[in-house]
């Protein structure tokens, strides 16, 4: 169940073409192994409502669908925005381990990336499952342009704004019931499926 958030400054770090791909409805998923500096080595979720935050160093257009790759522009290695453009966020509502390649071979219709990608996704650190997150997408009212600070740099998946995010008056990019018959999908060719993971 939601709880109605009014402010937060946790955010997720993203490709800019998957967040943007979010903010228009045209998924609700993420594949996530995790960062080279996530805590262990290994990939967890530290907040279900989070900001989402476009990043551009590291996309990658021959690993997005041939829709999605056309909308990447090369940037050099280390390179940010001096601003950060925050319209949206985000409540993770499903955490769903997988390892299995012809599952998320099925999921193909569900997300931006192509067959590449899941397979190098899969193969790099192969004993770990590769998580699909499900996320509800709400638009913030005005988009916030926040500065660029070093402490939001490098390869990791969370992070913690030095500002609040003001959350009233966001409206979900997708109803409810369009929602959830898209997690209902989802969950249905997933099935009983899951990776077990260890604590």
């Amino acid at each position: 169940m939601l709880m109605e958030l009014t402010t937060t400054f946790h955010a997720l770090k993203e490709w800019a073409v998957a967040v943007n791909a979010l903010e228009n409805g045209q998924t609700i998923m993420l594949l996530r192994k995790g960062g080279i500096h996530e805590q262990g080595g290994r990939f967890s979720v530290a907040h279900e409502q989070v900001l989402l935050y476009p990043t551009y160093e590291h996309q990658q257009s021959f690993l997005l669908k041939a829709e999605y790759a056309d909308l990447v522009y090369p940037v050099t290695s280390g390179w940010h925005p001096e601003t950060i453009r925050i319209g949206s966020w985000a409540e993770i509502t499903d955490i769903l381990p997988v390892a299995d390649e012809s599952i998320v071979s099925e999921l193909l219709p569900f997300h931006i990336w192509n067959e590449y990608f899941i397979s190098d996704r899969l193969k790099w650190k192969a004993r770990q499952p590769l998580y699909i997150l499900l996320l509800r997408t709400y638009k913030l009212p005005q988009v916030q342009y926040i500065p660029y600070l070093p402490e939001y740099g490098g390869c990791k998946s969370w992070i913690d704004l030095d500002q609040q995010v003001q959350l009233e008056g966001s409206e979900p990019v997708l109803s409810d019931a369009v929602y959830s018959q898209m997690v209902e999908n989802i969950r249905g060719i997933i099935g009983d499926r899951l990776y077990a993971v260890s604590l």
